[in-house]
């Protein structure tokens, strides 16, 4: 029979595994976010006196952890230790339907803004986006206090809207071709570009 901790794990593990799930398979391939959320719950499992009590912080707890498997992954790998988002169905944009032209338009170009986007500007984003946590859990997954986050989310909304106010040129595409992948499908940072 489950003791005590074994129950307050499963109960862990079925209130959060498909939050947990969904936050993987934004920061790296598809087939690899499965190998992530078991790391996750590998490390919850081994630190579930540390959970916090109440769902909303314990969501932002495992975010936090499984950020950190992420960043020692890459760190392992030798890569740059950043992670960078995904902008969901972003490769749909090309077959929205026509009727709604000025959504695909609007949609283009949020995701070309979103790629020129630093991966901490993406990340600090996709917290309260994405994820859609409260700035005290988003601050608590990056290791940072609550005024530091909105701070970073201020800045990073700001520097989307100058992406949105003054887009790239379609040249720019062109010459920098869609970010390359890397440990098992998240989107590499990009360099720092300059707007005209």
């Amino acid at each position: 029979m489950p003791n005590d901790r074994q129950l307050r794990f499963r109960d862990l593990y079925a209130r959060t595994r498909d939050d947990v799930l969904r936050f993987a398979k934004r920061r790296v391939h598809p087939s690899h976010a499965e190998d992530v959320v078991a790391e996750v719950y590998l490390v919850a499992w081994r630190r579930l006196e540390d959970a916090p009590r109440l769902a909303g912080p314990q969501r932002a707890w495992l975010f936090g952890i499984a950020r950190r498997c992420l960043l020692n992954a890459y760190r392992a790998d030798g890569r740059r230790a950043a992670l960078a988002v995904r902008l969901a169905a972003a490769g749909e944009v090309a077959h929205a339907v026509a009727a709604d032209h000025d959504g695909v338009h609007q949609r283009i170009d949020l995701a070309r803004a979103w790629r020129r986007l630093g991966a901490e500007d993406q990340e600090v984003l996709a917290l309260t986006v994405f994820d859609d946590l409260t700035s005290t859990e988003a601050a608590q997954v990056l290791g940072i206090t609550p005024p530091a986050y909105r701070v970073r989310l201020m800045r990073a909304r700001r520097r989307l809207r100058q992406h949105l106010d003054h887009p790239a040129q379609p040249t720019d595409d062109i010459a920098d071709p869609a970010p390359t992948a890397r440990a098992g499908g998240a989107i590499a940072p990009r360099a720092k570009e300059t707007t005209p």
